[in-house]
């Protein structure tokens, strides 16, 4: 081995010094291998989002097409209800139901209306029957409609008794949503149909018969048709399109003629005669008000506001022993608070939109 090629060799194995120039170099391919991987998984969370969308448009648009060109069940009126009156002296919240005694708990389904004999207790129940309570003991007076009951498809056929008052004579009259007015001997069980179910009164369909009101001689029964349009199945229907089809009508239980005393109505439900005989208090429920008809004397057939911007929907109407009356609400309009049905009255195209859905 010659010098020249020592020296090549000892060049070769000349050792190196480490510096930070160095150090930066021999990193810096790892350090662009980190920056194409951060930039890769940006890239891919990207394209990921956007295939996302994009799936998921595709899925949803046609379902928001068909939501948009399905016809609604409900066709619902705006209209307006005034703020709720604040909770607070007559209408401030209480827990006095709470000390009240429950009686027959889970033993009859869907009590609507009690009417009472010295202390016997009669009411109509979900599956059509009128029952009578007698202390602890419960007898079936009888039934309106036909079995098999249990079901909303069976109501039309099984009856819906609601109304339920005592008569002159001791007899219990009945409005049955579906079926009529009835006429029930509480003794025996004997009934008359006074009134047909679904029969047409001036012009109109009876759809929706609620609460009945009767006279002190027996000779006129005035009832509520809640509407000519829905029934009483298809009452959440009834509530959110708020078409004003509702009617007060009056029976001559001696001709059997039915007259239209009232119309346009929005939802009346419970009915109180006065004790003058000359009007009748009927709960209009949708406008949350109670209003006063007028059936008898120089008024008859006018009707007039008795009591307005309730804190809550009203339902029956019975009077008290202090002569006012009692009034059950279905629902509260809290102030302060938050109402529903109060939110939707101008929103109509919520309610479409609701329906449609759940239709």
């Amino acid at each position: 081995m010659n010098e020249s090629e020592g020296l090549r060799f000892r060049r070769q194995h000349r050792p190196q010094v480490l510096t930070d120039e160095l150090h930066e170099h021999r990193y810096k391919g790892p350090g662009h291998f980190l920056c194409v991987t951060s930039c890769f998984s940006t890239y891919s969370g990207k394209v990921f989002q956007v295939t996302l969308l994009a799936l998921g448009g595709f899925l949803l648009l046609p379902l928001l097409v068909f939501i948009l060109i399905l016809e609604s069940p409900i066709q619902p009126d705006v209209f307006t209800l005034k703020e709720p009156p604040q909770m607070k002296g007559c209408w401030e919240p209480n827990l006095k139901l709470r000390e009240a005694q429950r009686i027959f708990e889970d033993q009859i389904i869907g009590p609507e209306s009690i009417a009472n004999i010295g202390d016997v207790l009669f009411s109509g129940t979900a599956d059509g029957k009128i029952v009578k309570l007698i202390g602890r003991r419960i007898h079936t007076v009888t039934r309106l409609g036909k079995l098999p009951c249990g079901s909303t498809d069976e109501e039309s056929s099984c009856g819906r008794p609601l109304g339920i008052r005592v008569g002159p004579n001791g007899t219990l009259f009945i409005a049955d949503a579906y079926l009529g007015l009835f006429e029930v001997n509480p003794t025996t069980g004997e009934t008359t149909r006074l009134v047909t179910g679904g029969q047409v009164v001036a012009g109109r369909k009876l759809s929706f018969i609620n609460d009945v009101a009767v006279t002190q001689d027996g000779k006129k029964v005035y009832f509520t048709d809640s509407s000519s349009r829905w029934q009483r199945r298809d009452y959440l229907h009834l509530i959110m399109e708020a078409t004003a089809d509702g009617r007060v009508l009056e029976l001559d239980t001696e001709t059997r003629e039915v007259t239209v005393l009232m119309e346009n109505l929005r939802f009346p439900n419970g009915i109180q005669l006065l004790p003058d005989e000359e009007s009748v208090l009927v709960a209009e429920t949708t406008m949350a008000r109670i209003r006063r008809v007028h059936v008898a004397g120089l008024n008859k057939g006018g009707m007039d506001t008795f009591m307005d911007n309730l804190p809550g929907f009203p339902d029956n109407i019975r009077p008290s022993s202090s002569g006012g009356y009692w009034v059950a609400m279905s629902a509260v309009r809290l102030n302060p608070g938050f109402s529903m049905l109060d939110f939707l009255s101008q929103r109509p195209w919520i309610k479409k939109l609701i329906f449609k859905y759940v239709h």
